[in-house]
């Protein structure tokens, strides 16, 4: 009997703790069954209570920290979160903002996410208590002090809360800017289904829910039938949405994006960037004995190393290395044979270079860019955008550390790019840009942040020379097919230096020889919007 009992209180604590979660309210009679005679005098339509899920309903959660790696600790919690059940439908992007009430501590990291969960609010509230706690942070510390990890319920659906422990809409919402931006991304954010299955949190794998598994039907577009059908009536979110992003336009006007109070930026490396006041640059180190232009040149690790201190020197942000050459018709090289070439520049570059300039490894193979973050690379530069190595993209989502991921546009690869197959567009502009948002969301549906997103338009990859001028000067169309907006705000990288194009129309045969067109096209790229360019020559 004693055992019996002890059997029975495990189960009831099990079931019991888990009932808020699954809107079931127990009743003493129902608590002394369950304790007495666990579930084996339960009827089946009273044992359903147990695995039976309420309503889904459309979240918001705010996101905040100024202590730790604020980026990672981003990256965990929305990872928990969807092991949890609280699947992540749209990322707000990421700013850097000034705290308010305490002004002596560091600068907080905001964000926000939307989210679909089956929770009733005490029980998401709670998860998300729990996940804070997880991630570091003493919930007895000081109310407006320094924490690792800040979740706040903005919206729950369209409900209206207000008891003991939670109120929603949270309270102070429409006063703090830091909580307005990132929720008025969400708005401008197309509804997508991405991440991870809608599944109860007992139903599915945490790894497999935390990387996602949403499926590719024969188009290559993402597939998630509990995401197919909206959230509709109460549990629908886009109305407080509308009108957050309306009370965001005004405040805005008084607190702009950009100036003391609130800057929107990207992790790269140690650092945060903000991007859209200048354009930043992206030194080319190539270790290769054939690449098109500077092949052979800095093929020893002294070199390459003085070479790249040089860049630095002459005003570089990005140290961009490369082992492998991507020039059509060049001889493809091992996984092996790259790491050897450019694993011991990057570990002898770790400690050459400034933490202010950020390194980057130039591979479409997963194994080497994953010895590569583990020598402490702070991008990886994929000219495939994910297309030639499937272990890619997923390696990319399981890093421990969120590394940038630069994705480039290609068709096919370097031996099949120049292809007529490969190079006829009806649309060029609207092709690589819907080509690269589906990469995209391939990406963050195998773990990849989208703030972690770069992209490349590829200049001179499967594209002609007019192909190429067009990209540069309806930049702005192929940003247009981004259409969330975290990812409309993703740097765009664009690498004219030295191509064959610019020799087309310079008339000059040796690559060499078109620094002025390559920096002409450099000032033609940002105009048009790009953030970074990819150079061999800095002056």
């Amino acid at each position: 009997m004693q055992s019996l009992l002890q059997s029975n209180l495990k189960q009831f604590k099990k079931y019991f703790s888990f009932a808020p979660l699954l809107n079931i309210n127990l009743s003493n009679s129902v608590k002394r069954r369950l304790l007495r005679d666990g579930f084996q005098n339960f009827s089946t339509q009273e044992s359903r209570m147990f695995t039976s899920s309420p309503p889904a309903v459309d979240v918001v959660i705010a996101l905040g920290s100024n202590e730790g790696d604020r980026a990672e600790l981003f990256r965990n919690a929305a990872r928990d979160m969807q092991r949890q059940g609280v699947v992540i439908l749209r990322h707000a992007c990421l700013y850097e903002t000034a705290p308010m009430h305490v002004t002596d501590q560091a600068r907080f990291l905001n964000s926000a996410v939307l989210a679909r969960t089956h929770l009733e609010p005490d029980a998401l509230l709670a998860t998300l208590k729990q996940i804070e706690v997880q991630q570091g942070r003493q919930l007895s510390a000081q109310r407006w002090g320094p924490r690792p990890l800040d979740l706040d319920i903005i919206f729950y659906g369209q409900h209206q809360i207000n008891t003991e422990s939670l109120v929603v809409p949270h309270c102070l919402y429409r006063e703090r800017p830091f909580v307005l931006a990132p929720v008025a991304d969400l708005l401008h954010s197309s509804l997508s289904p991405s991440h991870a299955p809608l599944a109860s949190p007992s139903s599915q794998a945490p790894e497999d829910t935390a990387r996602g598994s949403s499926h590719l039907n024969s188009n290559g577009s993402l597939i998630n039938e509990d995401m197919e059908e909206g959230v509709t009536g109460e549990g629908d979110v886009n109305s407080m949405l509308r009108r957050a992003a309306e009370e965001w336009e005004v405040m805005s006007r008084d607190i702009p994006i950009g100036g003391e109070d609130i800057r929107r930026v990207l992790p790269v490396g140690d650092s945060f960037w903000e991007f859209g006041k200048r354009t930043r640059i992206m030194g080319i180190l190539n270790i290769t004995p054939d690449s098109f232009s500077d092949g052979g040149q800095y093929d020893c690790t002294e070199r390459a190393v003085q070479r790249a201190v040089e860049m630095v020197s002459e005003g570089a942000d990005i140290i961009d290395v490369g082992g492998q050459s991507t020039r059509p018709g060049a001889t493809k090289l091992t996984a092996q044979e790259e790491l050897d070439r450019v694993l011991p520049v990057l570990r002898e570059l770790k400690g050459k270079l400034g933490k202010e300039v950020a390194i980057s490894v130039d591979t479409f193979y997963a194994s080497v860019a994953k010895a590569a973050v583990e020598a402490g690379v702070d991008i990886i530069n994929d000219v495939s955008g994910g297309t030639m190595d499937p272990d890619m993209l997923p390696m990319v989502g399981a890093l421990d550390r969120p590394v940038v991921y630069v994705m480039m546009h290609i068709r096919g690869d370097p031996s099949t790019m120049g292809s007529l197959e490969h190079t006829t567009y009806g649309d060029v502009c609207a092709e690589v840009g819907n080509t690269l948002a589906l990469q995209a969301e391939k990406a963050v549906a195998l773990g990849v942040m989208p703030w972690q997103l770069w992209f490349d338009p590829g200049l001179g990859f499967s594209k002609k020379p007019a192909q190429s001028l067009e990209l540069i000067r309806n930049l702005p169309e192929v940003r247009r097919r981004f259409t969330r907006k975290c990812l409309q705000n993703a740097p765009m990288l664009l690498g004219p230096s030295r191509k064959g194009f610019l020799g087309k129309i310079s008339g000059h045969k040796l690559p060499e020889d078109r620094d002025v067109a390559s920096a002409a096209a450099c000032v033609a790229c940002t105009a048009s919007g790009t953030d970074v360019v990819r150079v061999h020559n800095i002056p």
